[in-house]
């Protein structure tokens, strides 16, 4: 079975949790790992399954995820499919689902693309590598938020079981479970 995963990243995050599933899969499928752009062209007929991942900054996805799936919404229905969102709300438990993720609960409930599998992750925080404006925003967003601000610090919440469930839950779809 051939199973494409796609990405959308902005500082990372989202490609090193997507590159952890695909290694979760590809013991037991041949899985293709992409990132999407704006020029992304790819053959969906060829694949039984397909998972699309996404970082959320400031509030919203990047336009190219939408971009995608209005290009592609057809045959993205017909195939299983699973989405999962990336953000630092989720770095909160009780924000870690998509029930209860304000940017993945309204992003199901406005795509036509409606995935099988859908899971929210908590991000990282990479403070010394964000530029200066990115880091006084963040900062400003976690001091409202109860984060944290050292700007010295890199933090990563992702919650690595939860994802090790999803992937392993993502390889059940295909069969109905």
């Amino acid at each position: 079975m051939k199973v494409l995963l796609l990405y959308s990243s902005k500082d990372g995050q989202t490609k090193k949790i997507a590159t952890y599933i695909s290694g979760q899969l590809s013991t037991t499928v041949t899985c293709k790992i992409q990132k999407l752009s704006p020029t992304t062209e790819i053959d969906l007929e060829q694949y039984q399954q397909i998972m699309i991942g996404a970082s959320v900054r400031y509030g919203h996805f990047s336009p190219v995820l939408n971009t995608f799936i209005r290009r592609h919404v057809e045959q993205l229905n017909h195939i299983p499919g699973a989405f999962f969102a990336v953000n630092l709300t989720a770095r909160k438990l009780e924000k870690r689902s998509p029930q209860t993720n304000s940017y993945v609960r309204k992003f199901l409930s406005s795509t036509p693309w409606q995935p099988r599998l859908s899971a929210v992750f908590a991000g990282a925080l990479c403070y010394p590598r964000y530029g200066w404006f990115d880091r006084i925003m963040i900062q400003l967003i976690m001091h409202m938020t109860g984060g944290e601000t050292d700007a010295s610090k890199e933090v990563e919440y992702t919650d690595w079981q939860q994802v090790n469930d999803f992937a392993k839950a993502f390889s059940l779809i295909s069969n109905g479970k």
